[in-house]
């Protein structure tokens, strides 16, 4: 049974590995609404830009080496600023979607907690048509054991360094009073979230 939709864009964020791809497509299959992937729009705005237009989305190519030699706290900041820069694009998208009134599904890494809980799109006024939920793993061995099944091999410090993003974007979403869910255990996650997206909106704690 589709639950009544209260929103026109949801944004389904959370660090890589943590199983939240897999739960949005059902998600907006429930919804019956549209998804897209955040790394589209990622692989777009490489492709349409140099490195001097924007040197944060070309940094891994441009330096590679120094890039594989950052520490976790570099990783993390690294992260956080390229997330910066992909908001200005998802801003416009939202607008777009809030304009058009064509409900979808945004998932990706690239979200900031900050970005649900804009007053406005693209000078498009939010008024509560923006939902977000971030899905998070506690447990890093866990975020591991998920590349291996998905990727085939073990990625010990790439699944550090998604678990140390995964609990920053947990703290600031609890900071801004957007929803964090848990994603173990997997078979009530999806449940989890339409419940969550059932209750009323809380006003966010900028």
């Amino acid at each position: 049974m589709q639950t009544p939709r209260t929103w026109d864009v949801l944004l389904i964020g959370g660090a890589s590995g943590v199983g939240k791809t897999s739960v949005s497509y059902r998600i907006a299959q429930h919804y019956g609404v549209g998804i897209t992937e955040i790394d589209d729009f990622q692989v777009i705005l490489e492709r349409m830009t140099t490195p001097e237009q924007q040197p944060i989305l070309h940094y891994g190519r441009t330096h590679h080496d120094e890039a594989r030699r950052m520490s976790e706290d570099q990783q993390l900041a690294f992260m956080l600023e390229y997330s910066q820069v992909m908001t200005t694009a998802l801003d416009l998208v939202i607008g777009n979607h809030l304009a058009s009134n064509a409900p979808i599904v945004l998932e990706g890494d690239f979200i900031l907690p900050s970005l649900a809980v804009q007053p406005a799109y693209d000078a498009i006024p939010a008024n509560g048509r923006v939902r977000a939920i971030f899905v998070y793993e506690d447990d890093e061995a866990q975020i591991d054991q998920n590349y291996l099944t998905r990727e085939g091999q073990a990625q010990p410090r790439r699944a550090r360094a998604s678990w140390r993003h995964s609990e920053w974007l947990r703290q600031e979403a609890m900071r801004l009073n957007v929803p964090t869910i848990a994603a173990r255990p997997w078979e009530t996650v999806f449940l989890r979230i339409i419940a969550t997206l059932a209750a009323p909106s809380q006003p966010s704690n900028t």
